[in-house]
């Protein structure tokens, strides 16, 4: 990675960094590769390490050396999904015996790659509160090689205090894995704080345009990336470089869109905890919240997700969601446009039945970057 421009601010490195104008051109955006394969000069002469563009691909490795820039890593990868980064990490990291720490609340995708592909390999795993830094240490067996952090967590919006999960993990010898999508890096950089590896859901705010699928990885660490960069190649879940050029589009305009997410959200959030038909408003950036005082120490803003509960109960909840106008009712967060989901029914499905299962009352915003009092009367008149 090229540390060009690692002395530069957040929004300066977003636009510049990996992204060198085309020295055949000029052309200030790098080109779409779209090839699978690369003439060689003579057998093994390769132009720039470039062979076959699973193991590389000179638009994919713009995107990564961004990635890593943002995050203040050494080595940034880029795949076809949130998950396959996830899967690639957990390959790279665990062997049949070990044991992770996973969060009491995530992602329903990330619960089911624990509990129906990895339990597979013989890889155990246990939940713990990972707000509380006591239950983290007290699910921490002999075996645990990894601790994954969500935070905010995926729906209900919980902080972890990531320096202090940090502690924890190294007193263990076990990584420490952070899931940074519902901040991005523009509000919060988990590798500063002690983390071992970042992932990143792309599709979500760092593509921020609900037109691309992918995800990251980012590692502070020379010896992981490289380990992390081979299983990347021996399994090719990679990005493509079309995706890899949408994602390098969307960051440009990263901390100029989670500026207006916060500040969007913050207003919504206040609102809901007047509403006479919302029970709970789940949003760090409230005073109430209980992780308010961790988050405002390790982020920059409070993000653009918002959970709420409503009085009237699931049926209540469902309900709710087909009466917005503005907010499209769809999976999936962090583009310019609101969303409105049920989580029990929708994204967390898959944790149904299991000690990461949601409410039933609970309703999930993904805030976007329209008008804010646009989005509070939609709201208003769908909560009636």
């Amino acid at each position: 990675m090229s540390h060009e421009h690692l002395d530069k601010s957040f929004e300066t490195i977003a636009i510049h960094a990996g992204n060198t104008a085309d020295p055949l051109t000029g052309a200030v955006v790098p080109p779409i590769y779209q090839v699978s394969t690369y003439k060689q000069d003579g057998v093994g002469g390769l132009r720039g390490g470039y062979e076959y563009s699973r193991s590389a691909n000179p638009t994919r490795t713009a995107l990564e050396e961004n990635l890593a820039a943002l995050e203040g890593g050494v080595r940034g990868l880029a795949f076809a999904s949130g998950l396959a980064a996830e899967d690639c990490l957990l390959r790279t990291l665990l062997a049949p015996g070990d044991h992770v720490v996973i969060p009491n609340d995530a992602y329903g995708g990330t619960f089911r790659l624990f509990a129906k592909v990895v339990s597979r390999w013989g890889v155990e795993w246990s939940v713990a509160d990972t707000s509380d830094p006591a239950s983290v240490r007290a699910a921490v067996t002999d075996r645990t090689k990894a601790i994954w952090v969500e935070t905010p967590s995926n729906p209900l919006l919980g902080i972890t205090d990531i320096a202090a999960v940090a502690a924890v993990a190294k007193d263990a010898g076990a990584k420490l894995v952070v899931d940074n999508t519902f901040a991005s890096p523009y509000l919060q950089q988990p590798l500063a704080l002690g983390a071992d590896v970042v992932v990143h859901s792309l599709t979500k705010y760092m593509g921020g345009h609900s037109d691309v699928v992918g995800g990251a990885l980012v590692t502070n660490s020379r010896e992981l990336g490289e380990e992390l960069a081979y299983h990347q190649n021996a399994m090719g879940a990679v990005a493509g470089p079309f995706d890899s050029w949408l994602v390098l589009r969307g960051i440009k305009t990263l901390a100029v869109r989670m500026d207006r997410h916060s500040e969007n959200a913050g207003k919504i959030a206040e609102m809901l905890t007047r509403h006479p038909k919302v029970s709970q408003v789940l949003y760090p950036g409230l005073p109430e919240h209980p992780g308010h005082e961790v988050a405002a120490k390790q982020m920059r803003a409070f993000g653009g997700m918002i959970s709420f509960r409503v009085t009237g109960g699931e049926q209540e909840a469902v309900d709710l969601c087909a009466r917005t106008k503005v907010f499209t009712l769809g999976e999936s967060l962090g583009g310019v446009e609101s969303l409105i989901e049920h989580p029990g029914r929708m994204t967390h499905a898959s944790v149904a039945g299991s000690a990461l299962e949601v409410p039933g009352d609970l309703v999930r915003l993904s805030v976007g970057i329209e008008n804010a009092d646009d989005l509070l009367a939609d709201l208003q008149q769908a909560l009636g």
